[in-house]
């Protein structure tokens, strides 16, 4: 498949926001891809085709195409057939963020897919229409820039001791211990797991397993596949090898090697997108 990939960290002003943006672009035979769980919201804004999501997160949405997508943290990937064409723009949005930027709480997303018109307004409109009129990708990413700049409320933000446990559950060094997290918050796990649904959507043990598994992808994507499961596995925080095999199966649908062969070919899946770590 002949296509384009391309990253871009975000301005300073939204970086706390927005991981990392990308944009792609893609040619070829019709195809499936597999979107996998993240740490992140992903909002889509496609610039010529809409994006078809064949299975949802969430199995008692039916099959739909978008123009603009937003999908909350979820557990189990999204299945995205496309005829062969399709391009658009991705933003890696912290769900710290989602209060800021979308104006709602990243617990009303978990596990959902949106229209991105049903959450962002007339905002996405405008940015599709801006970004489709925009022939380089540089020009598209200032856009994006500019217009999440304007939108961001930066006052709205969840309590410092939500923003500080999921920092430290998504720490790249491996998360901490539950018991240790709510000595250093003074929260109980009852009242810190009732609070991360709303603001988060999934459970904090939840929420580091996603985390992890999304290092171990983008590592396994970093070297093209070839990065021994036992080095993985033991890179990120895994007891073993079949640890690792088991939580990438039960998150992706498919063991580490199975997903890579399937997954190499397809544009989106094939970007080495590291998001930035200043979160807020």
């Amino acid at each position: 498949m002949s296509g384009e990939h391309v990253s871009w960290r975000p301005a300073p002003e939204v970086r706390a926001f927005a991981g990392a943006y990308s944009g792609y672009r893609q040619d070829g035979p019709p195809g499936e891809h597999r979107g996998l769980p993240s740490p992140y919201i992903t909002v889509v804004v496609t610039i010529d085709e809409p994006l078809h999501v064949a299975a949802h997160p969430d199995p008692r949405t039916p099959p739909a195409s978008y123009e603009s997508l937003v999908g909350g943290l979820h557990t189990v990937p999204a299945m995205i057939k496309h005829d062969g064409r399709g391009s658009g723009i991705q933003i890696a949005l912290s769900p710290l963020g989602a209060r800021a930027v979308l104006g709602l709480p990243a617990g009303e997303l978990a596990g959902a897919d949106v229209d991105g018109a049903d959450v962002l307004g007339g905002f996405v409109a405008e940015l599709r229409e801006r970004v489709a009129a925009t022939p380089t990708w540089v020009d598209r990413f200032r856009i994006v820039d500019e217009m999440l700049a304007r939108r961001v409320n930066p006052a709205a933000l969840p309590a410092p001791e939500v923003r500080h446990a999921w920092r430290r559950l998504c720490a790249p060094d491996g998360p901490v211990a539950l018991s240790e997290l709510t000595r250093e918050i003074g929260w109980s796990q009852r009242y810190l797991s009732r609070r991360f649904g709303v603001e988060i959507g999934l459970a904090p043990k939840v929420a580091s397993r996603v985390a992890r598994f999304d290092r171990a992808r983008r590592l396994l994507i970093a070297h093209r596949g070839a990065y021994g499961l036992a080095a993985l596995a033991a890179d990120c925080g895994y007891y073993d090898q079949a640890h690792l095999t088991r939580e990438f199966t039960a998150l992706a649908g498919l063991p580490p090697a199975r997903w890579w062969a399937a997954e190499f070919r397809n544009v989106q899946a094939a970007e080495d997108l590291t998001p930035a770590d200043s979160r807020v």
